[in-house]
Formats: structure tokens, sequence, C-alpha cells
């Protein structure tokens, strides 16, 4: 299996490595971005087009409504699922995409415990976030499970507070849960990473393209959509799909919150945030896997 992860902006599937890559090999690219199982977020997201995804066969896209649950545990099963498809079609398949958790949880072959959503715990988590801090909350799950500090992120406060909410109502600790069944097959990794002014100039470009292309628009439908599913901007506003980069920001100035250009400059920060984030994780993920750094020149191999 070829592996393809990088930080956002790096040149992970448009029209770089994945794409280049799969014709040689009869590839078929499974999607490890969380942002692209979410329906109606197409330009926001950076989705595939219509036109990559009739070049080259992809996986888990648009699994969901913006306002329904997705599970890690959902995403292992049937990223596995794929995988064994596709080897079973005499294919290769290729995990490509930015979400970190994704490609460990895939490549380490984690049993993620099936846990349904529980609304009252969650949100009690995350209003003790809000009261007392990123670094409060990740010390209260240290405190329950010193272990689960190597496995997730203490930023990512969504991923956080899941393993929380697991841990309360399974009366088990998030590191038990994780029972691994590594994947018994050769791994390719490739790193796409670039110098970081010019990821910091490309993603200032694809934000300015994909404003271009309607990311206006695509929010506007958007809150409509979620407005008939009974969901008050506020109300939208929490979704997890939402929490997407941009999303809120932009949904902000189509409700006449903010201007485009606040908006702008503030997604710009977040992507820079983002990008310095994904880049040690991937670092990390990549050194251990023994990955090959592959590097991209404004969008050439």
């Amino acid at each position: 299996m070829v592996v393809i992860v990088g930080p956002t902006a790096a040149g992970k599937t448009d029209h770089a490595l994945a794409l280049a890559l799969a014709p040689d090999i009869q590839g078929e690219v499974i999607s490890a971005d969380s942002r692209h199982i979410y329906r109606r977020m197409d330009i926001g997201t950076n989705k595939p087009t219509p036109a990559e995804r009739a070049q080259v066969p992809h996986h888990l896209l648009d699994l969901r409504q913006p306002d329904q649950s997705f599970s890690l545990a959902e995403y292992v099963q049937m990223a596995r699922q794929a995988i064994s498809d596709i080897q079973a079609r005499g294919n290769t398949p290729m995990l490509v995409g930015g979400t970190g958790q994704y490609v460990r949880a895939v490549l380490e072959g984690w049993r993620v415990p099936e846990v349904p959503p529980h609304e009252a715990i969650r949100q009690r988590w995350l209003a003790y976030e809000r009261e007392h801090g990123q670094a409060a909350l990740f010390n209260q799950m240290i405190a329950l499970d010193p272990a689960a500090a190597h496995t997730i992120d203490s930023r990512n406060v969504r991923r956080v507070v899941r393993a929380l909410e697991v841990m309360e109502v399974t009366g088990e600790t998030w590191s038990a849960l994780q029972r691994r069944e590594p994947l018994n097959m050769d791994i390719q990794m490739h790193y796409v990473n670039l110098p970081r002014e010019t990821l910091y100039a490309r993603a200032d470009a694809r934000l300015t393209r994909m404003i271009e292309q309607g990311w206006l628009d695509e929010c506007a439908a958007l809150l409509l959509y979620l407005e008939t599913q009974s969901y008050d901007y506020d109300a939208a506003m929490k979704l997890p799909a939402l929490s997407s980069l941009g999303y809120r920001e932009l949904c902000a100035v189509v409700r006449g919150h903010k201007t485009l250009d606040e908006a702008i400059a503030e997604v710009k920060q977040a992507t820079r945030r983002f990008i310095r984030m994904q880049d040690t994780w991937f670092r990390k993920l990549s050194g251990e896997a023994g990955s090959r750094q592959t590097s991209l020149a404004d969008g050439h191999l």
C-alpha cells in the first residue's frame, strides 16, 4: 500500500503525487481526510473534483451529511474494507490525506470502541475547556490515562473530548480500548512537504481560488440546508463538520457578522497554525514508518 501524507497545501492530491503515481501502479485512492466525508462541503475542503475522480478511483468521500455523526471506528472499518476490495481487484490501495489520526489508526489497526456519542458528557467537557483552556482539558485526560498522551494531540480539543467521553461511558481507559491489529502488508510512505513559507504562500493562493470558485455560495447553501434540519445559526456553528478550516469564518460573512477581509485574515492565520501542527504530527509518523521525503515545487514532481 502507498501512503501519502503531508501538511495542507503541500500538494497531496491536487494533480500532484497521488494522481501522478496512480496510473503506473493501478492505484485507487482512499481518502484520509476527516472533512472529505461530508457532503455539501466540496470547495472549502478542497475535495477531489469530478474530473480527478474520473481519472483515478476514489473511496470514502461524501459519506455523511454535515449534521450526521461519523466516528473513527467507522472510518477504520470502512478503510480496511476498501483496502481489501482494492487488493482483490489486483490494484494498489493508496491512503492519501491530511488527517493524521485516520492514517495512524489504519496503519496500526486500531480497534476503536464503537461508542455512540453522548452529548451531555461531550458538552460538559467542552464547557470545561472553554472555562479552563486546552492545557487543563488535556491534563484531565492525562490524569485518567497517562498513556493516552502519546496517541492524541493535546491541541485537538475535539479528539481529547471524545477520549474523555468514551472513557466516562465505558469505564475503561482510552489506551486500553485502543486494541491494535497492524496491517500485514508492505507500506510505502511518502511524506510530501515544502518549505514553510512556500506552504503559506500556496495556502493563501488556494484560499483566494476557493473564494473565486464560490466558497461563500457553498456556505450559504450549507446554512440553508441546516436550517431545513432545524439547526439555527448558533447550533450549526457547533457541529463538528463546521469546525473545518474556514467554514465558521465564511459562514459569519454570509450572515453579515464580519467582513470578507476579516474572515480571510482569520482563515490565513488558522491555516498557518494547522500547517505547523500537521508538520509536527507527520514528521513523527513518517519517521516511525521510515517514509520517503517527497518534495514538490509548484505542483511538479
